[in-house]
């Protein structure tokens, strides 16, 4: 009996290690099949027009990103909120910003996102609070992006579409939010998303916390300082400040943080600095 028993486990596991397989590699060819589907003219045209960043980038990132987009674009469901109408450009305006983080890296296109919520521009949450007396209130905040661990993301399309358009001012807020996605795959957002296999988790720590500390520091004193202080509010927070700034200001952050930017270039696997 014992002996059936053991046997009929490992058949399951047998079959439940080969369907996982499987299933993966169908993901996979169905990725491909997506991003052999020749790029829509008309999305070529919203790139020229709300993207100019990309025709900065080298050729094969170019083709690579539109790849990207097109798998993004057909797993991810986007919703409209408070009037907010959902078109292509919205679509593939937020989704080529967010591709970018993917570019060069063997990714899983945020794995634990479902949903992209969509507003016209800054929006009030609500978010139970509950004191040390144990009276519950509501804390509202009015935001312009929300990143979530339960499959969404919260965007302002007013501020993702400026964003895209002004790719040198150091401030993206696709970039910012979809940063906290890519920070949320090790199972907590703290500042220390899954590395690449070449990196060393030792050394990011070190000069992480090291610059965070630092902007900690800025921010008390009110010191300037060359990253958005915003980044100070905690370690998620500051590797998210720190990705707005590796794209959009890549030649400023090599002078004043060559040790981040060097961490950041080896985790996002290009160097915008390039382009």
């Amino acid at each position: 009996m014992d002996y059936l028993i053991y046997s009929i486990i490992l058949i399951i596991s047998g079959i439940a290690i080969y369907w996982i397989a499987s299933s993966n590699k169908r993901k996979a060819r169905k990725r491909q099949s997506i991003a052999n589907i020749p790029f829509p003219a008309e999305w070529r045209k919203i790139l020229r027009k709300n993207l100019p960043f990309f025709y900065k980038m080298p050729a094969d990132l170019q083709l690579q990103l539109k790849d990207k987009m097109q798998i993004f674009l057909s797993e991810k469901q986007f919703i409209g909120r408070k009037g907010q109408g959902i078109n292509d450009e919205v679509r593939v305006t937020i989704a080529a910003q967010a591709c970018l983080l993917l570019l060069n890296r063997n990714t899983d296109f945020y794995p634990f996102l479902k949903t992209i919520v969509v507003y016209p521009a800054a929006f009030i949450t609500r978010h139970a609070q509950v004191d040390h007396n144990g009276v519950k209130t509501q804390d509202a905040r009015v935001l312009l992006g929300e990143s979530w661990t339960r499959g969404q993301v919260v965007l302002s399309w007013r501020d993702s579409a400026s964003g895209g358009a002004d790719f040198d001012d150091g401030h993206n807020l696709v970039i910012h939010e979809f940063a906290h996605q890519l920070d949320g795959e090790s199972g907590v957002t703290n500042g220390a998303p899954p590395l690449n296999k070449d990196q060393s988790y030792q050394e990011w720590s070190r000069i992480l916390s090291g610059e965070f500390n630092r902007l900690q520091m800025q921010a008390r004193t009110g010191a300037e300082s060359f990253l958005d202080k915003y980044g100070a509010t905690n370690p998620a927070e500051f590797f998210a400040v720190s990705s707005e700034v590796f794209f959009e200001k890549p030649e400023e952050l090599k002078k004043y943080h060559l040790e981040l930017f060097s961490q950041l270039k080896a985790y996002y696997q290009i160097d915008p600095a390039q382009w």
